[in-house]
């Protein structure tokens, strides 16, 4: 007997299906037989699911007569089930990696529940991934399992079969099944969870919901919408049945009315001529199940009164009060601007102020960076000039007490920009911006580059993403001063970014707080993220992908953890809203302060990212994941070969970097050499003083510059690794074997 059932019926969806049947024959869960459904399909559907079942045992195939909908093809595959527990997939719909172990291990700690409700994210077509607006009632805490009266926000939860797990013997000793027509979830959802015993939720995306462009049901205009009355009548019915359930009458008519006001106003779903008639159906059932006092929201008024072209007047008067509304907001942004432009070219015919110096860091992101740390050292070590920082307003929290705040757009800001006579940036200023006699401008670069950038983009239409190379080109005319780490990149930047500037090959002042961190900081930092004490504390931090127009991790992290064992937690610093969920992974993609979570970590896991030039100043083990190499360099391109001058262990699969923690080769000796030779090519600025350095250059004229401390005598942050049980494990020797390193 298998632990699940899950049952894909499958009707004209020959396009998505092969993938559908993928999503569950490649869980790490397998105990499981997948029971795939031909309703009769007129396509390809039946062939396909016959080649799956030839190809896995696992794979049972159902073949109707004749089509029966999609209830009814669920019910079939229910009479063949064995399995432990239901779960239903439609057959354009995929389960996530892993969501099966994740459903079962829930299943086992709540107690074998009744029903299990788990989440799910709307997938689209331009590969848009959205989650569940309403999963608030998944992560709630409380004791599992429970009833329905504990967690009654479970009803405001899409009611649909394929984001629940059923147990058979349950849905069996209850007689539950699907009725015909459309919205036959209706009438199975609600009865199943009023009358289960035990419920039990899983806050986790379980399946992805895809956004069909064209052949989605419920999108398609048809007569078959009326089906939703006779699937309420039945729910009715089913409560009529069993007085017990009496209680929940005002809140599935609050759900029914409010189904009904959802389907009225849907464009393109009633066809033309049935409005009225809809309306009239759905106030007479309005009349038949309500119940006194029950409060209702204010759009399900026309349902009571049956208001259709009242309605539709409102409607139309709502859509040119936008209109007008949408205009006018359009005229007074561009008076503003005129005003604001008015205002600069006023400022600019005023004196320069010595004293007043303006950073900002991407654009109006908040401070941090190169800028924020040379920020620091402008008031440390030159207070008589006034700083000011350019942040957005939602990133205006992250500048600390200081430097004056400023808001990008604004009079404030375009006064400083005008009158300032030291501008700090990491990005290309406004366009709009003229960079008066009198002003210097300090551009601190981002990073050491390993992917290509500036000019080199030409070639590379993906990653240069419609740059426009003529204004880039104008602002780096503007530029007097550009900071460099290293000198490769003050190689990279003065080819791929000519201009008419001097390079400060002085360190990245960023990086100064890697050098003066003490273990006391590291501590702290490692309670504030929630890091065991003993455990080891990898930052996983990959590159974007050019080639790719979603990004999503290209690493299974809870494999990896799984194989890895309860020693190892993950800080993921990924791209996009795709981070991996586990109790081991920490999501810090919207963590302010990179450098912190450097510091935080034992290791890095990196593929291409710059990050790893400003990690290896920790002189802490580095592992580069390479699976994608060639694809990254014909999208991005690449300065040198990574793979051949690498900072530490190479894994080029998923297996030979589990191999490469696993083995301890991640922290070898071998690793060690490798990240000596990289910090020796890298890092040869980075001794904790370069903001001090730039400072003293650039206001100062130079004089009392520190000196470079020399790499070999730097003392590293301990990191807590160090300190940690596994300290104790014995090293390899110096050479490796040749799989995972290079």
């Amino acid at each position: 007997m298998p632990r699940f059932s899950v049952i894909v019926p499958a009707y004209e969806v020959q396009a998505y299906l092969s993938e559908c049947l993928d999503s569950v024959l490649s869980q790490s869960y397998p105990d499981l037989e997948l029971i795939a459904v031909d309703d009769c399909s007129p396509d390809a559907c039946g062939a396909i699911i016959d080649e799956y079942a030839a190809r896995d045992a696992r794979v049972r195939p159902v073949h109707l007569a004749r089509n029966q909908g999609l209830g009814r093809a669920r019910n079939a595959g229910m009479a063949e089930a064995n399995g432990d527990y239901l779960v239903f997939l439609d057959s354009d719909d995929t389960l996530t990696p892993d969501a099966l172990r994740s459903i079962a291990d829930r299943i086992k700690e709540s107690g074998e529940p009744d029903v299990l409700v788990y989440d799910y994210a709307r997938t689209y077509w331009d590969g848009r991934e959205v989650r569940n607006q309403l999963s608030a009632p998944l992560a709630e805490q409380g004791p599992a399992p429970f009833r329905l009266e504990d967690r009654p926000g479970l009803l405001r939860v899409l009611m649909v079969a394929w984001n629940k797990a059923y147990r058979r013997e349950f849905v069996e000793s209850h007689g539950f099944a699907f009725p015909p027509g459309y919205y036959e979830d209706t009438p199975w959802t609600f009865p199943v969870l009023m009358t289960a015993e035990s419920i039990a939720t899983l806050d986790r995306v379980c399946v992805h919901y895809r956004q069909r462009r064209q052949g989605n049901i419920l999108g398609t205009t048809s007569r078959r919408h009326f089906d939703l009355f006779e699937q309420y009548d039945r729910v009715f019915a089913y409560v009529a049945e069993h007085p017990e359930l009496a209680r929940w009458r005002p809140e599935l008519f609050r759900r029914m009315i409010d189904h009904y006001a959802t389907v009225f106003t849907k464009r393109d779903r009633l066809p033309r001529g049935s409005h009225g008639e809809f309306l009239r159906r759905a106030r007479a059932h309005y009349r038949r199940y309500r119940v006194p006092g029950t409060r209702m929201r204010h759009r399900n008024i026309l349902v009571r009164f049956g208001l259709h072209r009242t309605f539709r007047v409102f409607r139309l008067v709502s859509a040119v009060r936008r209109r007008t509304f949408k205009a006018a907001v359009k005229l007074a942004r561009a008076l503003r601007t005129v005003v604001l432009r008015l205002h600069y070219r006023i400022q600019l015919r005023l004196p320069v102020r010595a004293d007043r110096a303006v950073f900002t860091s991407g654009a109006g992101r908040g401070h941090g960076g190169d800028p924020g740390a040379l920020e620091e050292a402008f008031r440390t070590h030159v207070p008589h000039i006034r700083t000011a920082w350019i942040a957005r307003a939602e990133h205006q929290h992250t500048v600390p007490p200081g430097p004056r705040r400023l808001r990008p757009g604004t009079a404030a800001c375009w006064t400083a920009l005008a009158r300032a006579k030291y501008l700090v940036t990491d990005d290309v200023l406004d366009p709009g911006l003229r960079k008066r006699p009198g002003q210097i401008l300090v551009h601190t670069g981002q990073g050491t580059p390993l992917g290509h950038m500036g000019l080199d983009l030409q070639e590379r239409p993906a990653a240069a993403r419609g740059t426009d190379f003529a204004r880039l080109l104008r602002g780096v005319d503007q530029w007097d001063l550009v900071l460099s780490g290293n000198r490769h990149s003050t190689l990279t930047w003065e080819r791929v970014l000519p201009g008419r500037y001097r390079t400060l090959e002085y360190g990245a002042p960023r990086n100064d707080v890697l050098q003066r961190a003490t273990s006391a900081d590291v501590a702290r930092l490692r309670e504030a993220l929630g890091i065991p004490q003993d455990a080891v504390a990898v930052l996983y931090a990959p590159a974007h992908r050019d080639y790719l127009r979603t990004q999503r991790p290209l690493l299974d992290l809870e494999r990896i953890l799984r194989r890895l064992g309860p020693r190892f937690v993950i800080l993921a610093r990924t791209h996009g809203d795709r981070c991996p969920k586990g109790p081991r992974i920490i999501d810090v993609g919207d963590h302010p302060s990179v450098q912190s979570l450097c510091l935080a970590s034992d290791v890095l896991l990196t593929d291409y990212s710059s990050i790893m030039f400003d990690y290896a100043n920790l002189d802490r083990p580095i592992v580069v994941h390479t699976g994608d190499w060639e694809a990254y360099r014909a999208a991005r391109g690449t300065y040198f070969d990574l793979r051949a001058f690498p900072p530490g262990a190479v894994a080029r699969t998923e297996d030979e970097l589990i191999d490469i923690f696993a083995s301890g080769h991640w922290r070898g000796s071998r690793s060690a050499q490798l990240r000596a030779a990289f910090r020796q090519r890298f890092c040869p600025y980075d001794d904790g003083r370069a903001a001090e350095r730039v400072v003293r250059h650039v206001v100062l004229g130079g004089t009392g510059l520190p000196r470079v401390v020399p790499l070999e005598e730097r003392k590293p942050v301990p990191s807590a690794c160090a300190r940690s049980p596994l300290a104790t494990v014995p090293q390899p020797a110096g050479s490796l074997p040749v799989t995972g390193m290079r």
